[in-house]
């Protein structure tokens, strides 16, 4: 798999050198980190859920080294959407001592085919590849390579040209668990390091676990239990825009759900600072409800849009909505944070408005881009981590 002249040392990809992970699943091929814990997988018979929690947004390796070339074979899982623009390949990116330090692609891998209109999806295999990242810098150095938030990634054997040290355990950070859509996980954005929630936790002092589950973030109590049971010091929620989009419930099941929803968490974590977050802006769905659909006439071009399904006056029947949804939820924290103290609430649209979409647009009607991936994560950073914000340093 290597052709640099180096002397190679491989040590064994384990849970100690990973972080993110919430379980690790031995393959014929290596390991496969997954976001959900192996009962919950058990559980589960959405593929779109089986998808998303397979591909390992903020998942990294980290640990200490003196090695100046690394070289990573891994078994990505590549998605095909026939009729639409041929998505990049997963990104894996480098940082070095906190600061990016270079970026690396494994073009192989497996392919997953999926039809937009009906949802089918047709696997075929593929050969392992290697993501390389020569010349590091000399001397001993925390590094992290940071795997593509979108693919679905099995990590086959580390190679280096010097011993490597587990990671230094946390460095005293705070562990951050977020749940989140696909906007959570990373959407559009270019890089694992630079989905907003990463780039909030860097900003934030940090140490990143993202349940941001594309197409996922759905009220499941399965996930309310897997926060429960995951151990966090600050905790967030982020929720609207996936119960929009599959039209899955109306507000009398949306209500008692987050209530649920937020009891089982606090079963785990009474006292921890918890941010409930709705919806950034999106103006397809702000007062019309859904179901999403793909833009048939933009996909007969090349282009992949979203489209809202629903009809505005069907939210007098409970249908949701954005701004029912933001509306309710704020609601909701009130109400708790009376005897929850800890509890607290943001309108998604501090963290990205119509200022912000009239300068930012979102490129598919649903889904940011880089730069307002950036923007979000600046904001929340302030308005999360800042000096009296819920999870300011205490």
């Amino acid at each position: 798999m290597h052709t640099t002249p180096h002397s190679w040392i491989t040590t064994p990809v384990t849970a100690e050198l990973l972080r993110g992970a919430l379980d690790l699943e031995r393959t014929e091929h290596g390991l496969l980190p997954h976001r959900l814990p192996a009962w919950v997988r058990a559980r589960n018979t959405d593929g779109q859920l089986a998808m998303a929690e397979s591909q390992p947004s903020g998942v990294r390796l980290a640990f200490r080294t003196r090695a100046t070339a690394i070289e990573l074979d891994t078994l990505p899982t590549k998605r095909v959407y026939p009729g639409a623009p041929p998505r990049p390949d997963g990104v894996y990116d480098l940082l070095v001592d906190g600061r990016p330090a270079g970026q690396s692609t494994v073009p192989t891998g497996n392919t997953l085919t999926i039809d937009l209109a009906t949802g089918s999806a047709r696997p075929r295999p593929g050969p392992v590849g290697t993501a390389r990242f020569p010349a590091l810098p000399e001397g001993v150095k925390d590094v992290e390579i940071w795997l593509p938030h979108n693919e679905t990634t099995e990590l086959v054997a580390l190679r280096t040209d010097a011993p490597v040290e587990q990671h230094a355990a946390d460095r005293g950070r705070k562990v951050w668990l977020h749940h989140g859509s696909s906007i959570s996980q990373g959407s559009d954005t270019a890089s694992p390091s630079t989905t907003w929630p990463a780039l909030a936790a860097a900003l934030g002092g940090a140490e990143l676990v993202n349940l941001g589950l594309g197409g996922s973030a759905l009220l499941d109590p399965f996930t309310a239990r897997t926060m429960r049971d995951t151990p966090a010091d600050l905790i967030s929620v982020k929720i609207g825009i996936n119960l929009v989009n599959t039209d899955l419930m109306r507000l009398r099941a949306f209500t008692p759900a987050v209530h649920g929803f937020l009891d089982t968490i606090r079963e785990g974590h009474p006292d921890a600072p918890l941010l409930v977050v709705s919806s950034i802006l999106c103006p397809i769905h702000e007062d019309t409800p859904g179901p999403s659909a793909p833009d048939l006439t933009a996909l007969a071009t090349g282009r992949l849009r979203f489209l809202a399904t629903g009809d505005p006056a069907e939210r007098a029947g409970g249908k949701l909505t954005l701004r029912v949804i933001r509306e309710e939820l704020a609601r909701i924290v009130r109400q708790r944070s009376a005897q929850d103290p800890n509890l607290h609430h943001l309108d998604g649209r501090e963290l990205y408005g119509e200022a912000d979409f009239a300068e930012l647009p979102l490129p598919d009607a649903l889904h940011p881009d880089t730069a307002a991936h950036r923007r979000i994560g600046e904001r929340f950073a302030a308005v999360a981590f800042g000096p009296g914000r819920p999870f300011a340093a205490r």
